[in-house]
């Protein structure tokens, strides 16, 4: 068991994701930054896909009601147990009764806390995560709130010796591939999409990241169907400001697609704070699938090693 002694702005319970439910309108949900929960749940004995808890924009503080093993990744929160420092990217056995303390996050936006077991909280359409929009899965398909008490699958550290990876590295150049849509843009809709600074604005969530830029002109007048969309789509309403979808993403959409980032950078996208900049880094589908795939056998690595270890 864990208590939630204080949430930080935005706490939830999230896996990997509610997967084969997009055409009935059902969202995706998940942790927004799916390497750092994979990679907490390969340092604690998890399964990639084991719940963990999202903490955006922390301070927080989580009380560890039972022996177990844990590990933070993410956000770098300068983390401590109890008066113990917690590293980033650790397993650490827990006692019983210590207290982890987050405070505001140095790198990064969202932090990770992953624990032996992982937390159990009923499944819903094949996932525990939360998706607030919908409010299912996670606690009561909402927020997590202080005093609020989570089970863990299992309540032991577990069995290895405590180890460490060294975490993939942050940054704001995000790739994306051309969008279905952007022939319907100014002719130099690559120059207005990649040469700007686009600001994350205070505006955006779990469902997109709004954008502020230059405004993007859409040259074409015939009205869009509502087609598919799925997080990494960048949308163009008709004021030109984009919105980039995140993981909390709606299953349809009539906004033309300019863009689309590539899975493999999604991650990096959801760890930029509102107020901060990115730059967009057009590449083709091949070179997005060997990112992809790049980023596949690091996390096959990673597992392989701490096996072994």
């Amino acid at each position: 068991m864990i208590t939630v002694l204080k949430a930080a702005v935005q706490t939830t319970v999230q896996d990997l994701g509610r997967r084969g439910f997009r055409h009935l309108g059902v969202g995706t949900a998940g942790a927004m930054d799916r390497l750092a929960l994979m990679i907490g749940n390969y340092l604690v004995g998890n399964t990639a896909d084991a719940a963990g808890v999202e903490l955006c924009m922390p301070p927080a503080r989580i009380r560890l009601d039972a022996a177990c093993g844990i590990a933070l990744t993410g956000a770098d929160c300068s983390a401590r147990l109890d008066n113990t420092p917690v590293i980033v990217g650790r397993c650490v056995a827990v006692e019983a009764g210590q207290t982890l303390h987050l405070s505001a996050a140095r790198s990064g936006i969202r932090a990770y806390l992953c624990l032996s077991g992982g937390i159990d909280v009923p499944q819903v359409l094949g996932s525990r995560s939360t998706d607030l929009s919908a409010a299912i899965g996670g606690l009561d398909g909402r927020l997590l709130r202080d005093g609020d008490l989570l089970k863990l699958s299992r309540s032991t550290p577990p069995h290895r010796t405590p180890a460490g990876v060294l975490l993939p590295q942050m940054g704001n150049v995000i790739r994306v591939v051309a969008g279905p849509d952007c022939d319907g843009f100014a002719s130099d809709w690559r120059d207005a999409l990649l040469k700007a600074s686009w600001k994350v604005t205070s505006q955006s969530n779990r469902m997109g990241y709004r954008l502020d830029g230059p405004t993007l002109i859409r040259q074409a007048t015939e009205e869009l169907k509502s087609h598919a969309v799925f997080p990494g789509v960048i949308q163009v309403p008709a004021g030109g400001a984009p919105i980039v979808l995140m993981a909390d993403a709606q299953a349809t959409g009539g906004y033309p697609r300019i863009a689309s980032v590539i899975a493999a950078d999604q991650w990096r996208l959801a760890q930029i704070a509102p107020g901060k900049s990115i730059q967009f880094e057009l590449c083709t589908r091949s070179e997005a699938l060997l990112a992809l795939r790049k980023q596949h056998d690091y996390l096959q690595r990673v597992e392989r090693s701490l096996r072994a270890h």
